[in-house]
């Protein structure tokens, strides 16, 4: 994977086939566009390649409304590259930029910069000033600049369409299980690890401390995890929330207790995906009722593991 910081770089290897939008998530939805600009690079012999922008267009243009990301750029780009993308390109979004006119930047930038072949556009994406670059003028405009351009089905599940704003209210709601089929893996944040209070060591459930950069985080609760280290998935099990047993924390938490592991990953970059849900954050009477509570959740969590079918979702990058 080729990442180039705007357009102008000589290295941005041509000619291309490409899309562009903000791909918060890279959904179902999303990995049927990278798969589509793969696939059709390898046919005609160009460089499969992302547009992508940064921060988010709301982020600038309406901020009281801008949603939480469900990815950080450097997970994106890395998810572009599992896919088979291998150049990303970011535009940085700034006002001046959003003034730019559809046409001219398909002119300027997608023919005479990056010499596309075949441009792909995800279902209802508009680009440019006043959003004025869709798929219909994509079309008119691919005509005369000499290149193809088409738009990608969406994709729908429980005949609904998948959409990063319907992943996020899942995960607000706690609904990983959902999140999970319409992300096609389960959702993930990663974080350093920093040193707490350690309450779970003195329960014999030492925890890893998670500071997640990622903005959106389940619906707290206890959660059946997997925790990557040192390249390795291992079971886990995590539980989000304010510690209400000890008189609760101002912010939420990530606490991960990893089963059968035991070592030190303080100051480590660690990444946790999230399975299934066990149960509620709750207030517990005396330490002695959430020691038990824990026990619990950690055979719910090894009956779950148990399963085939996670080994399929732990493998999956």
């Amino acid at each position: 994977m080729r990442l180039f910081h705007g357009t102008d770089n000589a290295e941005i290897q041509r000619p291309t086939v490409l899309t562009l939008g903000v791909f918060d998530g890279l959904h179902l939805g999303h990995q049927l566009i990278m798969r589509t600009v793969a696939e059709r690079a390898h046919a005609v012999g160009a460089v499969p390649t992302v547009i992508t922008f940064d921060p988010h267009p709301r982020a600038v243009l309406h901020p009281d409304s801008a949603p939480p990301l469900l990815q950080t750029l450097d997970q994106k780009v890395e998810g572009f590259g599992v896919l088979g993308i291998e150049q990303t390109i970011v535009i940085r979004f700034t006002p001046e930029f959003s003034m730019i006119r559809a046409e001219d930047f398909l002119r300027e930038v997608v023919k005479e910069r990056l010499h596309a072949k075949e441009v792909y556009l995800g279902r209802g994406f508009a680009f440019g000033h006043n959003r004025e670059g869709n798929i219909e003028l994509l079309r008119r405009v691919s005509k005369d600049l000499g290149f193809i351009a088409d738009e990608v089905p969406e994709v729908r599940l429980r005949n609904q369409r998948v959409s990063s704003s319907r992943i996020r209210q899942l995960l607000t709601d706690g609904n990983v299980n959902l999140a999970r089929r319409l992300l096609g893996r389960p959702y993930g944040v990663e974080g350093l690890i920093e040193r707490g209070a350690q309450r779970g060591a003195s329960l014999g459930f030492p925890t890893a401390n998670l500071h997640p950069h990622n903005r959106v985080i389940p619906r707290n609760g206890v959660y059946v995890t997997g925790a990557l280290i040192d390249g390795q998935w291992r079971r886990s099990v995590t539980n989000v929330g304010v510690r209400p047993t000890f008189g609760g924390d101002s912010e939420p938490s990530v606490e991960t207790f990893v089963m059968d592991w035991a070592g030190d990953l303080y100051g480590d970059v660690v990444r946790v995906r999230f399975l299934h849900r066990l149960r509620d954050e709750r207030k517990f009477s005396s330490v002695e009722e959430l020691t038990a509570q824990i026990e619990k959740d950690v055979r719910q969590a090894q009956s779950y593991f148990a399963r085939q079918p996670v080994k399929c979702s732990l493998s999956m990058v």
